[in-house]
Order: structure tokens, then sequence, then C-alpha cells
């Protein structure tokens, strides 16, 4: 067995070999070679030769390895050399073969993908030019070239020729001649030149008004597709918008609604900033003055592009159709009626802002804010802050530092008198985020000098810095004009004005409210890129600060608003309402007649019960009297009773929920403000007071006691009423007599000297009565004489009015206590009364009396039972839902009735919260868009 070895130095020449090999290892042990094989070599006896570690004495050159490697038997080289040719070429063939066979299916495949993934572009043939028109476009280019070059070379030698004239101080006619003519060619190429640029510009808008077409019918499309399927998805500038006015109802201290971007437009009064708004809206669509002051709060317009040309408010589903002269007219006037609401309290301008959204075929997305004009002199009309008020609005919207300012400037006025380039270069002075706006050209051209306008335009003539300059014609004066027809005003003015065709070229970009309007949103995403995930990440700090101190506060509540706490405690409200449908009708009735008793027994004492005792005839004044009271007063005040009976069980079904271990203190307030506005819209039913009268009279038309036990209920009733009112009458003798002597020992208590008046005159009174037991409830005159005689002779004055006033009180007591006395006769004696009636030996008239009014009470809050259960506490429900559904929506009204710190934070939480989120998704629409 042969021994091959490679040495190190032979590496290059043993690796062209050790695909033959299995194994190889270098002579310096270390390095193992691996490659796959088909056949090992051989020696000059046919047998292969075997690779191993070897001994440095027996390294063999390269040449003697291929000998050794590469020789085989002369009768099997020549066949297998054949055999490995044929294999090697089968072999390429079949690889070649399938190769080409198996890409051509996947590259056929690959471009069927790739086509079925492209959009359908045949709508660009109708948009486009063809082919001719393409090589008339190069064709113009190339007239374009050659004419700017002319120029360029005419120019060259007007000043080499000025150049030669002034050197030799020659003034020939030939040089000034040549030099006009030179003159007069610059000037008709410029003329050349902006013809072929306003034609050029004519055929862009009309291809671009064909690609509006296009692009609303595919707007439409898509609309009517996704509305089918799901619902339509926001555009971007929707939700930027709805950023915005989350962040202008985020009423705190936290100042981030100034950060966002927003074009602002500022200007001097009557200097055009609406006109130039409703040029980029391309509508008319803010109400019009002949100098008064129109806009008198902020009006943010959101721009956004729709398949309908029309206008909405962000709080109204209604949708004004611009290309209607009707809703025009409509909207105007609805702008115009929100504006002065706003203003309150005699001021003339409001910081309140009025949001609304535009939508159309080719309108550019942005969000325009239009501010209330800068004044510099104020009418008798106007409020005396109203000035003040206008710079701090407008300072506060310009001095955000994302906003991009547009400052209008009316360019048929004197620049000196422009109050709003100082405020703006105050704001920006860096000029990074103003756009200036000249309106008013076509009037400027008759008024001022071209060369200042040219100055103002290129920035030269105010301090203020600016990103650029533009110049814009906003209508003729006319009101009734349309944006197509002033439009094209705007370019036929351009197109013909002597003021931008000599004497230098304005920009063609720096003209036209169309470029205007391109280049202010350009820059508004611009702004919105470069800022919004700093807004962002600010608002993620004020959210974790917030959470935190929640978590301090309150650790074992949910952070709940305030729409989320009403919705519970309207819950727990109609809860109680329910409950009130489960009082049973033994309490109902219990509470309806002591509530009866509470609102009659007033009337009863006085007006029927004492006259009657003062009669000969004291039944028939008693008949009299009810029939009076029933067909009169008592209805109405029976219904009374119990309208106040339903509050009183309502109060303390609401005041016993509070006892529970579940209550919430923090509803309180707003529970009691509902059930005391329900209750005071709460009315009984009229029929009702027609149905208690005619029980009531037939029930007083019953003059017998039929049991014993009536009789003894009428006699317990009787007690019971005449010592609650005798009670009362000793209250009213103590306040006017003053404390007894023993009072007076016990605590330190004194006689004033109308008390002690009143107790002498109290004295000559109870003589009059010892006299006259059964005396009536008036004094004679001789009485009150004898009376006061009697306190002269005492040393004590006092007029007749005095003894009145005392002797009133004094007989209350004196009669009550008779009728006690009756009472107590009369409590055993109805066997007499059953027998005799009304000629009973024993005078019970009195308790006749009280077992009538006993059973008109009886019948009355049965009556009254019936009409709460059945109807009177369904309505109140029905009411209550209706407070509840009306303080839902009363914003202010939640902000009173809920407060307290929980409340405050747990709304500035959800409103952050809220408003991160709406951020998060504006920045992924807005990553997705790019």
């Amino acid at each position: 067995m042969l021994r091959v070895c490679i040495n190190k130095s032979h590496r290059e020449t043993a690796q062209r070999v050790t695909y033959l090999c299995t194994k190889v290892i270098c002579s310096n042990h270390s390095t193992l070679c691996n490659k796959a094989v088909r056949r090992l070599p051989y020696d000059e006896h046919g047998r292969p030769v075997q690779f191993q570690q070897c001994a440095p004495a027996d390294f063999l050159s390269p040449q003697q390895f291929g000998r050794y490697g590469w020789y085989a038997p002369p009768s099997r080289k020549y066949g297998m050399l054949v055999v490995r040719i044929l294999r090697g070429a089968l072999k390429l063939r079949y690889i070649v073969l399938g190769g080409a066979i198996g890409g051509g299916v996947s590259l056929s495949k690959k471009y069927e993908e790739w086509k079925d993934g492209l959009p359908d572009m045949k709508w660009l043939d109708d948009v486009l030019p063809q082919g001719d028109k393409w090589g008339t476009f190069s064709k113009k280019l190339m007239e374009i070239s050659s004419v700017m070059k002319d120029v360029v070379q005419i120019a060259k030698d007007d000043i080499k020729s000025k150049a030669s004239v002034s050197a030799l101080g020659l003034s020939n006619d030939d040089s000034k001649k040549k030099y006009e003519n030179l003159q007069t060619q610059v000037e008709t190429l410029q003329t050349e030149i902006m013809n072929v640029q306003i034609k050029y510009q004519k055929e862009l808008e009309k291809m671009e008004k064909e690609n509006r077409e296009l692009r609303q019918q595919y707007l439409i499309l898509k609309t009517n597709k996704k509305t089918t399927a799901k619902k339509i998805k926001k555009s971007l500038i929707d939700m930027y918008s709805e950023v915005l006015d989350e962040l202008s109802g985020y009423d705190t201290s936290y100042s981030m609604a100034d950060h966002l971007p927003r074009v602002v437009v500022v200007g001097d009064q009557s200097s055009g900033k609406t006109s130039v708004l409703e040029s980029i809206a391309k509508a008319r669509i803010f109400p019009r003055g002949s100098g008064e002051m129109m806009t008198r709060a902020p009006v943010k317009v959101t721009l956004a592009e729709g398949p309908y040309h029309v206008a909405q408010f962000r709080d109204s589903d209604r949708e004004y159709d611009l290309n209607k002269e009707s809703d025009l007219a409509e909207l105007r006037r609805e702008v115009e009626l929100r504006m002065r609401a706003s203003v309150r309290g005699g001021k003339t301008v409001s910081n309140e802002v009025i949001s609304m959204t535009v939508k159309g075929p080719g309108l550019q997305r942005m969000v325009l804010v239009d501010l209330p004009g800068i004044i510099s002199t104020m009418t008798v009309d106007m409020a005396a802050d109203t000035k003040d008020s206008i710079h701090q609005m407008t300072k506060h919207y310009m001095s955000n530092p994302n906003a991009i300012i547009l400052c209008i400037q009316d360019g048929s006025v004197d620049a000196e008198r422009s109050n709003v380039t100082d405020l703006v270069m105050q704001c920006d002075p860096l000029g990074r985020r103003t756009i200036f706006v000249l309106t008013k050209v076509d009037l400027a051209e008759e008024l001022a000098d071209p060369d200042r306008i040219r100055k103002i335009l290129s920035g030269k003539l105010f301090p203020m810095k600016a990103l650029g300059y533009y110049a814009v014609v906003t209508g003729r004066g006319r009101k009734d004009d349309s944006i197509e027809a002033i439009r094209q005003y705007e370019e036929d003015f351009f197109k013909n004005s002597k003021l931008f065709h000599r004497r230098g070229v304005i920009m063609p970009h720096q003209v036209t409210s169309r470029n205007l309007s391109l280049a202010v949103s350009d820059r508004f995403w611009k702004m919105v890129r470069e800022t919004i995930e700093q807004q962002a990440d600010a608002f993620k700090a004020t959210r974790f600060n917030l959470e935190t101190e929640w978590k301090n506060n309150f650790p074992r509540l949910r952070e709940s608003g305030r729409d989320e706490l009403f919705d519970k405690a309207k819950g727990e409200i109609l809860d109680e309402v329910v409950t009130l449908s489960q009082i049973s009708a033994k309490k109902w009735e219990e509470a309806l007649t002591e509530k009866l008793w509470d609102k009659l027994s007033n009337y009863v004492f006085e007006n029927i019960y004492l006259p009657a005792a003062q009669s000969d005839s004291f039944n028939t004044m008693v008949d009299i009297k009810l029939r009076q009271w029933a067909e009169q007063a008592l209805p109405a005040k029976s219904v009374e009773a119990g309208w106040e009976a339903l509050q009183n069980e309502f109060i303390n079904l609401m005041e016993k929920a509070k006892k529970s271990p579940d209550h919430d203190d923090i509803f309180d307030s707003l529970k009691g403000a509902v059930v005391d506005e329900a209750i005071r819209r709460h009315s009984w039913e009229d029929k009702a007071i027609d149905m208690l009268r005619v029980i009531q009279l037939n029930t007083l038309e019953d003059r017998f006691v039929h049991d014993k036990t009536e009789w003894d209920q009428a006699v317990k009733f009787l007690d019971t009423s005449v010592r609650a009112k005798l009670a009362h009458t000793e209250e009213t003798l103590n306040e006017m007599l003053g404390p007894g002597q023993f009072t007076r020992l016990t605590h330190w208590k004194s006689l004033t000297e109308d008390q002690s008046k009143r107790r002498y005159v109290k004295t000559e009174l109870d003589k009059v009565l010892k006299n006259d037991d059964k005396h009536l409830p008036t004094l004679s005159y001789d009485e009150l004489t004898t009376v006061r005689k009697n306190l002269q002779r005492d040393g004590i004055e006092v007029d007749t009015d005095y003894i009145r006033q005392t002797w009133f009180p004094v007989y209350r007591r004196h009669f009550l206590k008779q009728a006690l006395h009756r009472a107590n006769d009369c409590r055993k004696a109805y066997y007499l009364y059953s027998q005799q009636g009304a000629e009973c030996e024993i005078s019970c008239s009195d308790v006749v009396l009280f077992w009538r009014i006993q059973q008109v009470i009886k019948v009355t809050s049965n009556a009254l039972r019936q009409q709460v259960i059945n109807r009177e506490a369904r309505r109140l429900d029905k009411e209550i839902k209706e407070v509840l559904d009306e303080f839902s929506d009363d914003e202010e009204k939640k902000a009173q009735l809920l407060t307290g710190k929980r409340v405050t934070l747990a709304e500035e939480l959800i409103k952050v919260r809220h408003i991160q989120e709406k951020l998060e998704e504006f920045i992924n629409s807005l990553n997705q868009e790019k």
C-alpha cells in the first residue's frame, strides 16, 4: 500500500486533488480536509492508494502525487474516461433542461402574481396626454429652453454694451437704440414665457379637474363598497381634527392643545382673511359684512378630500351641500348665529371655538383657524376690552411653536398701516413658520408703486421674515361671485397684469390661491410629521403621573368619569322608584292619613269646630261648614296631602338607601337634585279632585255612628286631636307669658317687660272665665273696659287690642280643656247615644263631628292610595326619567352635582387616556401613509 503525504507548501496542489479524497491530513498534522469524492486514486498495479498520516521523510512532490494520484490501468483508463464524459454531458443536459423548465414556470407564476398586485392604471389613458401631446409638450419645452438662452445672451450683451459705453463715455444714438431694442425683446420674451406658463398651467388644471372627477367616482365606488361591508375608515385629516377637538375641550392648566400644528389665519380687519380661507376651501362659507366685524370667534375649519363638496358642524349631523346656493345661505346664517351666541356678557368677541369640516374633491387636507381681524380703533358698539381681547387671542394661537402662521396683508393699503406684521414678528422672529399672503393685488396694481409690491413679495419691505411670499386675488368686491368666477378672474389678472410682467418676473409659484393652498398644506403636514411624536410622548408622561396619583389616593376604586357615575346614580334612583311601588297598602294609608290630618286639622278647629261651638245650633252649623268645605277646599287639600305623602315616602326610601353599606355619598347631591326637580314638576291628575269631591260629599252625609268600635275610635281621635292642639296652645302661652318661677330660678332667667304685662292681663282674663265657665270666644266691650281699668289701677297701661291678643290663647286653652272633659264623659255614652241619638242627655256632638271627619279621612286616604299605586307612582317614575335624561345631556349640571377630587382626577385621567389613544391611532395611520 502506497502512502501519500502532502507538504504544507504544496497545499494548493493538494486542494486541486482533494476532491478525490475522503480524508487528507496535511504534514503539519493540524489541517483536516473533508471533501466529497467520487473515486480514489490508484497505483501502477491498479490498487487504490491509502491516505494516512506519514512522516516528513515520506513527503512526495506534486509531480509524484500527480503520477500516483491520477494513475489507472490502461485497460480501464479509456473506458472510464468515456463513461465520465457521457455522464457529465447527460447530467449537464438534464440540469440545463430542468432548470430552464422550472425557472420558466416559476418566473411565469411570479409575473402573474406581480401583475395581479398592480393597481388598475387604465384610467390614466384618459387623464394623461397621448403620444402627440407629449411630443408637442417636449417641443414647447425646447422652445422655452432656446428662448431662455436668448434671454441670457441678450442680457449678457446688454451688460457688455453698457459697460463699453460707460467706459468710453460715449452717448451715441445707436447704442441707445440697441439697448431699447434689447429691452423690448426681453420684455417680449418675458411675456411669452408667462403666456406659456399660463397655458401649461391651464393644461395641468384641466388634467387635475379630470383627475378629480375620476377620483370622485373612485371615492363614491369605494364608499359604497365599504359601507356594505364595514364602517368607513376615517381619513387622516378627520382623525387629526378629532384630536384637536378633544384637546380644545381638555379644560386643565396643561397647554398641550397649543402645541399641535394647525394653520392660524391672522390679519387686520377686512384684509381678506376669510376670503383667502374660502378660496382654499373652494366655497363661500362665511357671512360677509360691509366693513363691520363678522368674525367674532375662532372658527376651526378642517379640510378633507371627499366625493361630495359638503360642510358639517362638529356637533351636528346635518350636511350642507356647498353646490347649492340655498344650503350655502343656510350655512352662512348658521355660522353667524353661532358666533353671536358665543358672545355673552356684553363682549364683542369670544374664545369659544366653532368647529366645522369641509369635504370635497381636490381639497388639500389641513386644519385652519380663522381668527377675528386685528383692529386699531374701536367703535362705540364694541366692548371696552375688544382690542386687547383680539390681541391676546391672536398671540395665544400664534405663540404655539408648531402653529403655521398665515399672515394676511391687504395690498390695497399702505404697508405702514399694518398691525399684524408686528405681532407676527414678535411670535415668529425668524419666520420659520410664517407664510405671507398679499391680497387684493388687483387693487394694488392701480394704487401702489410696482417696485413696492415687488419688495413686499421678495421679503425686502417688512422687517418680518417668512417661509414664502404669495400674491392672490380674492374677488372683485361682489358678494354674489362664486369661487369659480373669482378664480377665473384671478387667473386672468395674473395673465394680463403689467405689474407681474414688467421689470422682472415674479416666480410663478408665488401667485394664485391654488399654489398658496398647496404650499400651506405641504408645510402643515411636514410640521405634523415632525412634532406629533413629541406631543404623544408628553401625553404619555402626563398619563403616567395621573395614574400614579390615582393609585395613591384611591387604590381600591376604578377611575369612573362623570358619565359613568351618572349612569350608576341613574340606576340607583330608578331602583328606588321600583321600591316605591312595593310599599304595602296599609303603610300607604297610614302615611296618607297622617298627612291628611296634618293638612286639615287647623282648618277643622279654626273654621268648623270653634265657630260651631259659639253657635246656639252646633249640629246645624257643623253641617253647613262641612258641606262648604267638601265642595271647595277639601278635595284640593287632599290632593296636596297625597302629593306630599308620595314625596315623603320617596325621600324616606332615598334616606334609607344612604344607610346601606354599599352607599356611595358621591351621588347624594345628584340624587337630591333629581328628586327635587321631578317632584316639582309632578302634579296630580285634575280628574282626581272631582272624584274625591263626590266621595267626600257622600261620606259627610252620614251623621250617625254605627257601632261601638267606631264610637271608641272617634272618641280617641277627638281626645288625641284636642290634646295635640292644647299642647300647641300651651307653647304659645309660654312664649307669650315667659318662663315660670321654677324655670326662672333653676335656669337664671327673667321676664321681659312685655311678658310681665301679659301675665297681669292673663290674671284678669282668668277671672272672667272663672265667673262664666261657658263664656263665648269673644270679649264684650264692657269686659274689655273692666279689664283695662283693673290693669290701670295696678299701674299698667294697655289698649284693647293688646287684651284681645292675650285673650285668644287663654280662651283656646279653656275651651280645649272643656272639650277633653266632654270627650272623657262621652267615652262610655255610646249606649245612650244609640238609644236617644241627638237628644242624648250627655252632649256628644263634637264626638260625632270628629267621627264624620275621621270617616272622610279614611275614604280619602283609600282613594289617594289607589291613585298613587295605579297612576301617580308611574307618572313620577316617568318624570324622574325625563329629568335624568335632561341632566345627562347637560354637562354643566353634571359638573355641579358630581364634584370632588375623585371625580376631577378620574375625568382628567380618562380624558388624557382618550387623547393619547387618538394620538397613537393617528400616528399609526400617518406612518402607514408614509
